[in-house]
């Protein structure tokens, strides 16, 4: 605890701005891959970024939501076809 305690007591602000920016992007991860996947889901999956950063395992659940769609669709349309 006396680290972050150090670091945030530091007078390095470029450093705080950084590790900021960091932290939002690790953040909302699962948001900025929904977009790049082009998942139709990408407002109900940044929503969900926001209380999911607090828990781990739920951040997970938000993260594989964001980049499995599609190919669960995608494996259920080939299932479909071939029956």
């Amino acid at each position: 605890m006396e680290f972050i305690d150090n670091i945030l007591a530091s007078d390095n602000y470029l450093f705080l701005a950084i590790l900021a920016v960091v932290v939002v992007f690790i953040w909302f991860l699962p948001a900025l891959l929904a977009l790049v996947f082009n998942r139709k889901h990408f407002k109900l999956i940044l929503l969900a970024c926001i209380p999911a950063g607090f828990s781990l395992i739920a951040w997970g659940g938000v993260l594989v939501w964001a980049t499995t769609g599609k190919a669960i669709d995608k494996y259920a349309n080939r299932s479909q076809k071939q029956a």
